[in-house]
């Protein structure tokens, strides 16, 4: 296969839509397979919606899902001159012509059509070049074939074919001298070396009035894959009624990079019955025959069961490296070595039960020195005052203890049942409620070595003296 070059090339209108976000994944995939380049081109030439704001949420919304590209993006704006050559070149060669139809004649021209059940080309000007008016704006529309068909192989949808007089002769340069988005997105492609064009089938139309440019201008067209739209749990195209949309939402939502990858990677496209694939899997499996033609359904579900495997696949480092800040502002204050000490003892184990980034920061607190602890009512209704009197004897038999592990710890809480003829369980969760607050904690004996002799014997202090 000779080099391939994808590019992803979203309209920065406002934030890395979740659909877009895989469309820029299988581009970057197939470019990573095959070892070719994958581009970026900012498609910026609706200058009244493109945002410099909407531009720095699509790049950063790449950098997050760890999609590099290669090279530097490319403003399509910035680029008009050129399409407005190729506008020109092509009405030189007969490929097209002026139009000089007013807006109103052409709404009028299209509300007839519609009425009377026809089709309509907006080709009023295209027989009528010698009748040109002088000192008049004009555009410039394609001259489509009108004969015989178009057929595109395409790599997800199969062979498709539309005959050429279902076509119209669409603008290519507006009277006002821009370009339109169908001349610069082929222009573009062509000029980039595109290869391979991997984009939503809500373009699938597009690419049979887009394949007339190639042709008029003698270039090699590109090999086209439509991959199918995402719809939400309800089967209907993903939208605000779902719930969020932008990368940066599912960012905030504590969702980990590499769990968006994987399941967007296998929203629509499967490699056996593998669910979990890595990033390196990915590359060296991915090809565009496994993309299925049904729109794929977003399932929360799905995604939380992904990201709780790729939370645990981290070390205490990392995850504290992602929930600190977080961590911090819920405390309202920095945490210290120690309790950071602590938090990546704890948070391996911590990460067993959580979904997402932020299902660890309850967690994570307990082990904080915030004390008195705050306690939830239930907690509170454990610690009757005989319980309060039992919790002074274990916090000295555990102040005695000369070693300081789970074995001498839960030895030591054992002990105290035996002598009391306490059930293990009736000293056990009074114990946690003391030096949890009622937080959720994992094992209780390992909680307590984690926090440190000093720490875990004053917590249960402040409660026995409460």
């Amino acid at each position: 296969m000779p080099n391939i070059v994808t590019r992803f090339a979203p309209s920065p209108t406002g934030f890395l839509h979740i659909g877009g976000a895989r469309t820029a994944l299988y581009n970057w995939l197939f470019a990573r397979h095959h070892g070719g380049k994958f581009l970026l081109r900012i498609e910026d030439t609706d200058r009244k919606r493109s945002t410099d704001e909407a531009i720095s949420a699509i790049l950063s919304g790449m950098e997050w899902l760890g999609l590099n590209w290669d090279g530097a993006a490319v403003s399509q704006f910035e680029r008009s001159n050129r399409h407005r050559t190729v506008a020109e070149e092509m009405l030189a060669k007969g490929k097209a012509y002026k139009c000089f139809a007013t807006p109103d004649e052409l709404a009028a021209l299209r509300e007839d059509a519609r009425a009377n059940g026809t089709q309509f080309r907006g080709d009023i000007w295209r027989d009528r070049q010698d009748e040109a008016p002088v000192d008049t704006p004009f555009s410039i529309r394609i001259k489509m074939p009108r004969d015989g068909s178009v057929t595109i192989e395409d790599q997800v949808q199969g062979s498709v074919t539309v005959q050429n007089n279902e076509l119209d002769d669409m603008i290519l340069l507006r009277s006002d001298g821009n370009p339109t988005y169908m001349l610069a997105v082929v222009v573009d492609d062509y000029d980039m070396g595109v290869t391979h064009v991997i984009r939503g089938d809500d373009h699938l139309n597009n690419a049979f009035r887009q394949i007339q440019i190639y042709k008029a201008m003698g270039w090699p067209e590109p090999i086209y894959a439509h991959i199918p739209l995402i719809h939400g749990p309800d089967g209907k195209k993903l939208s605000k009624r779902h719930g969020a949309l932008g990368v940066d939402a599912y960012a905030n939502m504590g969702f980990l990079p590499e769990a968006m990858r994987n399941y967007l990677l296998r929203l629509g496209w499967s490699h056996g019955d593998d669910e979990i694939i890595t990033t390196e899997q990915a590359i060296s499996w991915f090809n565009l025959e496994n993309i299925g033609q049904s729109p794929s359904r977003f399932d929360f579900d799905k995604i939380d069961h992904l990201n709780n495997h790729y939370m645990r696949q981290l070390r205490g480092e990392d995850l504290l490296a992602l929930i600190k800040d977080n961590l911090e502002n819920s405390l309202q204050r920095p945490i210290n070595t120690e309790e950071a000490a602590r938090i990546v003892k704890a948070l391996p184990a911590l990460s067993e039960r959580a979904k997402r980034l932020d299902d660890l920061l309850e967690g994570a607190s307990l082990f904080c020195n915030t004390r008195p602890l705050t306690m939830t009512d239930k907690a509170s209704e454990q610690l009757t005052s005989d319980i309060r009197v039992s919790l002074g004897t274990v916090a000295k038999n555990l102040a005695a203890l000369p070693v300081w592990n789970g074995a001498d710890i839960k030895s030591a809480i054992m002990k105290f049942a035996e002598a009391n003829d306490m059930k293990i369980g009736k000293i056990m969760q009074p114990i946690r409620a003391a030096v949890t607050g009622g937080k959720q904690s994992g094992d209780l004996v390992e909680t307590l070595e984690i926090l440190g002799q000093s720490e875990a014997v004053e917590r249960l202090q402040d409660q026995a003296t409460a």
